[in-house]
């Protein structure tokens, strides 16, 4: 009779936790963080914007003509492929006897 006793109440603990386990797996565990998800990048990206509306300027750009800025831009690309030679300085700031 005990042992009959023992097993019932054991039964009904387990079908409890299952149920609570059962019900728990269906709860939202971050409801608050997934409604703001992104917003601050969101944010900082529009404050980092200082005109939003820029691309529908099609206005020229004043003060360089297209041959000028096409020369710039090849003198900018070529600088990548073959940089500029470097030196070496030697002895800034005086002698070696501390003069």
């Amino acid at each position: 009779m005990k042992n009959a006793l023992f097993n019932t109440r054991l039964a009904g603990k387990l079908a409890a936790a299952s149920c609570a386990a059962l019900l728990t797996a269906c709860a939202a565990t971050t409801p608050a963080l997934d409604a703001n998800f992104g917003n601050a990048v969101r944010q900082a990206r529009s404050d980092q914007t200082l005109n939003p509306t820029a691309s529908a300027n099609r206005d020229p750009v004043l003060g360089i003509d297209g041959r000028a800025g096409a020369a710039a831009q090849e003198r900018y690309q070529e600088s990548f492929k073959s940089p500029p030679r470097t030196f070496e300085i030697t002895n800034i700031g005086g002698g070696l006897n501390g003069d």
